[in-house]
């Protein structure tokens, strides 16, 4: 997805928010903000936006020389996530639809997602939840279903830290993990889920984990390391979470289902959907991949 003009005033409300949570040092703020001005005056609007949310942030880290401003938040809504999981990991397998409900939920976790809302609340998180089990589901959940049921290798893109708990109830409940890696960012960037988060959610102990080399806010192939390249073209089908996943992906030739919240205007109209959408789209660029895999008693 390219970068929209309305793209550019939310880069700038990002950086403000994002420094703000670092440093009340008001030179500090103010310098990341020009830079962050200058940038966006002369980048190329025929990229996708998380290449100027990887600059904004890798100025902050440099200016405040803090690494990972976010780690404390990424903890506070992992634990958070851990601590509703059992319920909602009984309410997956009460549930008469298995596989949508996981869909549901794992959608639901996208709102954890500080590049959007930066004073992201417990209570909103509650809310999110019970939105995502009532909302319309806006995609082909069969189509879903047969693509990881075929597929021989299938890789998951996690997108944000406590939403990858909330991708577990899908990953280790309904899909086959014998086929599954889960990829996660390379190095910190917003509240994006690194390998430590993959960890922390239980994850790494229940499939192949690996990260893409980069620290950008979404999967900018050429990006991400060699192994991580690789690993992504040889996967029949890809699952990736969140807006970052989608602005970055969306005109890749794979087949990719997305799986977000539908926060931000820009995205809604590229997808074709309403605000606040539950989106669980296959790439309309999705090559014939499709392998004729084994039946999953899961899906």
């Amino acid at each position: 997805m390219k970068t929209f003009f309305d793209c550019i005033p939310c880069f700038v409300r990002q950086a403000l928010a994002s420094v703000r949570m670092v440093t009340d040092d008001e030179a500090v703020q103010e310098e990341v903000l020009r830079k962050v001005l200058e940038a966006a005056s002369a980048m190329d609007l025929r990229k996708s936006p998380p290449a100027m949310g990887q600059y904004i942030h890798r100025v902050i880290r440099q200016l405040t020389r803090d690494e990972d401003p976010y780690r404390r938040s990424k903890d506070r809504f992992n634990l958070l996530a851990l601590s509703l999981y059992p319920r909602f990991e009984a309410r997956v397998r009460r549930s008469k639809n298995p596989l949508e409900t996981a869909v549901r939920l794992a959608i639901a976790g996208n709102v954890i997602d500080f590049g959007v809302n930066s004073d992201l609340t417990e209570e909103e998180v509650h809310q999110s939840v019970d939105h995502a089990l009532k909302a319309p589901l806006d995609g082909d959940l069969a189509a879903f279903r047969e693509a990881a049921l075929n597929a021989k290798s299938i890789l998951y893109l996690a997108d944000n830290a406590g939403e990858i708990v909330f991708d577990r109830l899908l990953i280790a409940e309904q899909l086959p993990l014998n086929k599954l890696t889960v990829g996660v960012k390379g190095r910190p960037v917003i509240n994006d889920a690194t390998m430590a988060d993959a960890q922390f959610a239980g994850l790494a102990g229940l499939v192949a984990v690996i990260d893409n080399g980069s620290d950008a806010p979404g999967t900018i192939l050429e990006d991400c390391s060699e192994a991580f390249r690789r690993r992504f073209d040889a996967s029949e089908l890809v699952i990736a979470k969140g807006q970052g996943n989608y602005e970055t992906l969306s005109q890749v030739q794979q087949d990719i289902f997305f799986l977000l919240k539908a926060k931000c205007p820009v995205i809604a109209e590229d997808i074709g959907c309403k605000v606040g959408s539950l989106v669980l789209r296959r790439s309309s660029c999705a090559k014939a991949s499709a392998g004729k895999g084994n039946a999953y008693a899961g899906i």
